[in-house]
């Protein structure tokens, strides 16, 4: 009876390291796929974790159904409010022509059949209209975290810029639903609180309420969940982004994914934005009207 008891438990653990290495088969060793945040553009890696940090790497853009549900403090309706964070986002985007900052990127395992740990630090350079320069100036703990997680995740924001990709992802009417919700304040200054939801289930889309500025109309906080969970051995995914301003621009300042695991387990993948400096950029208020003059002027050819 002993000598059956270990076979039947040596026979269940076998198993269960089966299913955990299904898991990071599928999870993380994936072939090519698709957001960088993309949401990641090749995604399927650490498909929860990718995406859900990707989408806070794009510029925040909300664009709203034509919707007259609810209001908040000061009286806007939902489309008066998505048409002023639309407006405030093109005028953002048309203006910032170059920035740097400093990444630090930390991953947390902790569950069976061991903890992982990595950390990475990165320094930025964008450009405009589609160029980032990564260098990673240090790196410590899991090898394999580091290699699988953190530079696939730069290799998708990369994938991220290329023509196409940004709308699949981006926060807009194409791809949401808004919905005005009562005053939740998330700090002076926040005032709009709008549930998001994608109308279509895909994994690369999310589900939860944004925060608006009353000022700038711009996103400042995000807490959401995967539209759909891309891993039948990802139990619940939460996303948290935070986002600050830096001179007339709104960038990220911290993202934050955690996933929970069927089999037991929890991870965190956690990025923090600091040393943002503006390398170049128009005066906001001015780029609108005169990109604007520049297409009138230059018409696009028709087919």
């Amino acid at each position: 009876m002993a000598t059956n008891r270990i076979a039947l438990k040596n026979l269940k653990s076998d198993r269960l390291a089966l299913a955990w290495r299904e898991f990071w088969r599928t999870n993380y060793f994936f072939p090519e796929a698709s957001v960088g945040a993309t949401v990641h553009w090749r995604r399927c890696s650490s498909l929860v974790l990718t995406g859900a940090a990707l989408v806070a790497l794009q510029p925040a853009q909300v664009v709203g159904q034509d919707s007259n549900q609810g209001s908040a403090q000061a009286g806007l309706t939902t489309s008066q409010v998505v048409d002023r964070i639309t407006e405030k986002n093109a005028e953002r985007s048309n203006a910032l022509e170059s920035y740097t900052s400093r990444r630090f990127y930390r991953f947390d395992f902790v569950g069976f059949p061991e903890n992982l740990h990595a950390e990475m630090t990165v320094d930025v350079r964008f450009r405009a209209p589609a160029t980032k320069e990564f260098t990673v100036r240090s790196q410590s703990g899991s090898k394999w975290v580091i290699s699988h997680i953190f530079k696939r995740l730069l290799d998708s924001e990369h994938e991220a810029l290329d023509p196409g990709n940004p709308e699949r992802i981006a926060l807009n009417s194409q791809n949401y639903n808004f919905t005005m919700l009562a005053d939740q304040t998330a700090g002076e200054g926040c005032p709009y609180v709008l549930a998001v939801q994608p109308k279509v289930p895909s994994k690369f889309l999310y589900r939860g309420r944004i925060w608006v500025d009353a000022k700038d109309f711009a996103v400042c906080r995000i807490e959401a969940e995967p539209a759909q969970n891309p891993s039948f051995w990802i139990k619940k995914t939460e996303i948290h982004h935070a986002y600050l301003k830096t001179g007339d621009f709104w960038l990220p300042a911290e993202n934050q994914s955690v996933s929970t695991l069927r089999l037991g387990g929890r991870a965190t993948l956690t990025i923090k934005y600091e040393g943002y400096k503006i390398v170049e950029a128009h005066p906001v208020n001015e780029t609108s009207s005169k990109r604007s003059s520049i297409t009138s002027a230059n018409p696009k050819p028709t087919n």
